[in-house]
């Protein structure tokens, strides 16, 4: 795919891993759209570095869970640079709990943002993506592993899996591309904020102790090499 006048949209933009495939779009010659739900400065900051870089760069508040949000700000990235080349689906919140122990409310919070956030901006895409684009959403290894606690999350994922596949065949013959990729433990406030350095260890050990045969799932890999694998896609 040519980077030329290309512009891509990330949600979760702000900070952690969509911050990082921004960077590593603005730096490919991509304009970038940053979607955040409430972390204006962050955002804003981000936007600022890209600029001073060259980039072209835009920051977008909209919680993605919330269709009209999402509408809007598709119209909003189209007004501003033009066209929309590439979506990545990067927003997701992590928040775990025993399945006899999920409140009602944790349940739709998980499922609002992981799941009908990315089904928001899918719906979107299938009439605004350009022909010959890309879509990358953001699944986990933790499907695969079926830790304790995950119930959830794991739910919220494999929904986020399952669209991924049929929507690449619902797209067929528009050449856009539609992929899943799976990170394990990464090194964002996603996986780190609200955790010991005891936790975070007995985390990344388990996920270690599951994938026995993969040491880079044995170590908290920084955000920058899960989004050079991401950034193959396009």
């Amino acid at each position: 795919m040519s980077t030329s006048s290309r512009v891509a949209l990330i949600t979760g933009a702000s900070r952690g891993i969509g911050a990082a495939i921004a960077r590593r779009l603005a730096a490919d010659g991509f304009a970038v759209a940053l979607n955040y739900a409430s972390n204006t400065a962050e955002a804003d900051a981000l936007v600022a570095e890209l600029t001073r870089g060259g980039a072209s760069a835009i920051a977008i508040q909209a919680d993605v869970s919330q269709a009209d949000q999402v509408g809007a700000m598709f119209t909003t990235v189209e007004q501003q640079l033009g066209r929309i080349d590439v979506l990545v689906n990067n927003a997701g919140i992590l928040k775990t709990a025993p399945l006899a122990q999920t409140s009602d409310a944790l349940y739709l919070q998980n499922f609002a943002i992981n799941t009908q956030g990315v089904f928001n901006t899918l719906r979107e895409a299938a009439t605004r993506l350009n022909d010959g684009g890309r879509i990358i959403n953001l699944s986990s290894t933790t499907l695969a592993l079926n830790l304790p606690g995950y119930a959830i999350y794991n739910g919220t994922k494999a929904a986020v899996e399952a669209f991924t596949h049929v929507f690449a065949k619902e797209l067929r013959g528009r050449a856009i591309t539609v992929n899943a990729v799976a990170p394990g433990p990464v090194a964002t406030a996603l996986f780190l904020d609200g955790k010991t350095e005891e936790q975070i260890n007995d985390d990344i050990a388990t996920f270690g102790a599951a994938w026995m045969t993969d040491e880079a799932l044995m170590r908290d890999v920084p955000p920058g090499q899960l989004r050079d694998l991401c950034l193959a896609q396009h």
